[in-house]
């Protein structure tokens, strides 16, 4: 990774990655800006905005680099907050962290960097880009550390961002990284990793939304059509939930199966293994592809449709209706999975690979039999 004096401003979370990150390019030559971003300013839901910031100009001062402070609260409250807060009062269960991604990690830092000289950005995220000299495109792969590849956060990005996008860490492990941030006496060296929402944290989410989503009571049925108690609003249930619903006769765990808003009734599955669970097909809107083309259909390929789900064959095929998505005008798809999957979830991202190669991904619509 030639430098030639590129300017790359790291957005440094407070977390070990992105000081390694910055760190790395230090060394490689270039030119870097460590930049913190302020996103979360409820005072109601705690945030280690001062710790993070702390640690993120500590890990700055020891590499030597210039340390600067973004607010971006205003931005991440509309683009990242509002859609979440949205989609679960439409009965969907988003992803935040995706959102966060493309509108404000590649999206108001990434434009904001340029109109201040950079020639990148870059972060800690696990993953490798890959640059096609002949068809001059970039392309997303997996982490080496397939444990905490990132890979599926980052299917909206397009061609543009990935032109001005470094990725230092995605060819090492976490292990790696960890040691070299010993070994650099980095004093993030040993601070654990962040589990919570992008840039807010751990909060309950469940107390969060009721803030802003009406309470709306209604009846539990069992998949075979036994009442076994009331719900207290559809928006707060997930599909595949076990947490905040009550265990069935015999002490078997009941599972959100199915949502129903026509009649505001929270269907259960009782076990986590029963077949109302288990879905094939999926209809997926909002798709963006990252080379910027659709492939050729059918496509026979892998997809996940959770963070860290192992790889699953499928084939994708696609729908007649046309749909204006993130990046260009692209078709809506069908996806048959060869084995069913469990819990599929209206809101959450499918995201398609062929090999090692990340090649876009969609929202999933509904999903059946």
């Amino acid at each position: 990774m030639e430098s030639k004096q590129k300017t790359v401003f790291v957005g440094m979370s407070g977390g070990v990655d992105s000081s390694v990150a910055a760190a790395l390019l230090a060394e490689r030559g270039f030119d870097v800006v460590g930049i913190h971003i302020k996103m979360w300013s409820d005072p109601a839901i705690p945030c280690n905005f001062k710790e993070d910031r702390y640690d993120a100009m500590a890990a700055a001062e020891k590499i030597g680099i210039p340390f600067q402070t973004w607010d971006l609260t205003e931005e991440y409250r509309t683009a990242v907050v509002e859609y979440m807060i949205h989609e679960y009062a439409m009965g969907r269960t988003p992803n935040p962290d995706i959102m966060c991604n493309r509108h404000i990690k590649f999206g108001f830092f990434l434009k904001k960097a340029l109109e201040r000289g950079a020639d990148y950005i870059a972060t800690g995220h696990y993953v490798r880009k890959t640059q096609n000299i002949k068809h001059k495109t970039q392309s997303l792969r997996t982490a080496k550390d397939t444990n905490k590849d990132q890979s599926y956060f980052l299917w909206t990005l397009g061609q543009e961002e990935l032109r001005h996008a470094l990725f230092p860490i995605g060819e090492y492990t976490k292990p790696d990284v960890r040691d070299m941030a010993r070994k650099m006496g980095l004093p993030t060296a040993e601070k654990k990793d962040s589990q919570g929402i992008c840039f807010i944290g751990e909060i309950d989410l469940t107390a969060f939304l009721k803030k802003h989503i009406p309470e709306e009571r209604g009846v539990v049925m069992t998949t075979a059509g036994r009442r076994v108690g009331e719900h207290d609003g559809l928006s707060f249930y997930t599909i595949g939930q076990r947490e905040g619903i009550k265990s069935g006769g015999g002490g078997i765990p009941y599972y959100v199966a199915e949502k129903d808003f026509a009649t505001n009734t929270l269907v259960v599955a009782e076990g986590p293994y029963d077949e109302k669970l288990f879905k094939d097909t999926m209809d997926i809107t909002d798709v963006h592809w990252i080379a910027g083309t659709e492939p050729a259909f059918p496509l026979a390929c892998t997809a996940r449709i959770r963070y860290r789900q192992p790889l699953q064959s499928c084939i994708v095929n696609l729908q007649p209706v046309e749909a204006k998505t993130f990046a260009s005008t692209t078709h809506n798809l069908q996806v048959i999975f060869a084995k069913s999957q469990r819990a599929v979830t209206p809101g959450q991202s499918i995201v398609f690979y062929q090999g090692e190669e990340m090649l876009g991904g969609g929202v999933i619509a509904s999903a059946r039999v």
